[in-house]
């Protein structure tokens, strides 16, 4: 399959998300077109309020676009209901948030079994062996026992991060993850992310760190809820159009 006849791992098409309120409508995002290819680091980078975590949660399905199309390897996100869309979440996607969104009374281990628990998958002994694979690929393996509240930001990002790998996801998603880390432990958390890249996941990340930003395969600007740049390591450019996406590996649809 050449560029010309690939299929986008994930495509927007002339998103919009408008919010009302009592002192009137903003728009979050105006138009995004958008396409991502499996295999791709895309980072999307802009100012507070230039529509970044609206465009993180309209890919998710945690909120709807106001218009517009999302597709997600080749299922139509925008015409699912939260259910359905939390089921396809659930299976090809790995969502991690900066405030890492962990369950305080469950082990580390437990926190990374949980999303397995919920998919059905497999028996506890192999969700088990599963989950402690993971946290030995994220350098946390021995606190496994401990609670997350025993760990320091950096670990429990690790921990989101293992969590978030739990359904072996083709691509995770991750909004601001280092904004909270030190230098050195976001740097530790981008070398994850790009370890995942090389064995063929998709990483679509939100950052407002310039340095994190260039660890990506390809950079996009928002701004006023609109791409206003697009940057990767071939060249850079105003965006005027989709940026074309060069090839996809097969995947097994969902749907």
């Amino acid at each position: 399959m050449n560029a010309s006849t690939a299929s986008p791992l994930i495509e927007l098409r002339s998103v919009v998300k408008v919010y009302n309120s009592l002192a009137g409508s903003v728009t979050a995002l105006n138009g995004i077109d958008l396409k991502i290819t499996q295999g791709e680091f895309l980072v999307v980078t802009g100012k507070s309020g230039s529509g970044k975590t609206t465009l993180v949660n309209v890919i998710t399905g945690l909120d709807r676009a106001t218009s517009g199309e999302i597709w997600i390897d080749g299922a139509p996100l925008h015409r699912f209901g939260s259910e359905k869309a939390a089921r396809l979440r659930g299976k090809i996607m790995g969502v991690v948030f900066q405030s890492f969104e962990l369950l305080p009374t469950l082990t580390v281990l437990q926190n990374v079994m949980l999303p397995m628990d919920f998919a059905r998958r497999s028996s506890t002994w192999k969700q088990r062996k599963r989950a402690l694979k993971l946290l030995e690929q994220v350098d946390i393996a021995d606190h496994a026992k401990k609670l997350p509240t025993a760990l320091s930001g950096g670990q429990q990002q690790r921990l989101s991060i293992a969590r978030a790998m739990a359904n072996d996801p083709a691509i995770l998603v991750a909004d601001e993850p280092t904004g909270s880390l030190d230098s050195a432990t976001a740097t530790a958390v981008i070398d994850i992310f790009e370890g995942l890249v090389q064995q063929g996941r998709t990483v679509f990340m939100v950052t407002h760190d310039k340095d994190i930003a260039k660890r990506g395969s390809r950079t996009i600007t928002l701004s006023d809820g609109e791409i206003v740049y697009s940057e990767n390591k071939a060249f850079t450019t105003e965006v005027t159009e989709p940026t074309e996406i060069i090839k996809r590996a097969s995947l097994c649809s969902l749907w």
